[in-house]
């Protein structure tokens, strides 16, 4: 198995992992998601997706433009991640209400809230859902990874550019 082909394959584990782990903080923690905690989950998923895909069409000719194609998704798909996360501590979690934000609008228009209410509806308002998890607000720990996985992205376009697979 090729190195690229891992590293995708890797971030679609950790994705999954990430979304794993907000799922236990909510259902386990009582820890519940505000519209921007959503929209960062769905964020993860589509991320997970892209790599998944990467990872599997890696190989497939031209390889050298699937690998800057991916890597460019998945980057791109994490700096959104990254600015979401950055949005939901500065601005959304100094609001009482979430209501009719962009986050929201977004998980509304996919209607994911209706066919999965277990993993994509908001049950707390910005305000409410600003908390620490061992000292750190949740929000940053998300944002660490968006930024973990941006940097690997970036590895991966950088050496696709110079022809490594």
């Amino acid at each position: 198995m090729s190195a690229s082909r891992s590293i995708f394959f890797g971030i679609t584990a950790v994705c999954l992992a990430a979304v794993g782990a907000a799922l236990v903080a909510q259902y386990q923690f009582n820890m519940q998601p505000c519209p921007w905690c959503v929209l960062q989950r769905v964020i993860f998923l589509t991320i997970a997706l892209a790599a998944l895909l990467g990872g599997l069409l890696v190989g497939l000719r031209p390889a050298r433009l699937s690998n800057v194609f991916f890597s460019a998704q998945v980057g791109v798909l994490a700096t959104c991640g990254m600015a979401a996360a950055l949005w939901q501590h500065f601005v959304a979690a100094a609001t009482a209400s979430c209501n009719l934000t962009f986050a929201e609008r977004v998980i509304s228009t996919l209607g994911l809230d209706e066919r999965w209410p277990e993993v994509f509806s908001a049950y707390a308002s910005c305000k409410d859902a600003a908390v620490n998890l061992l000292g750190v607000p949740f929000e940053f720990w998300s944002l660490t990874l968006f930024a973990a996985i941006t940097m690997v992205a970036l590895q991966l376009l950088v050496k696709a550019a110079r022809g490594g697979v």
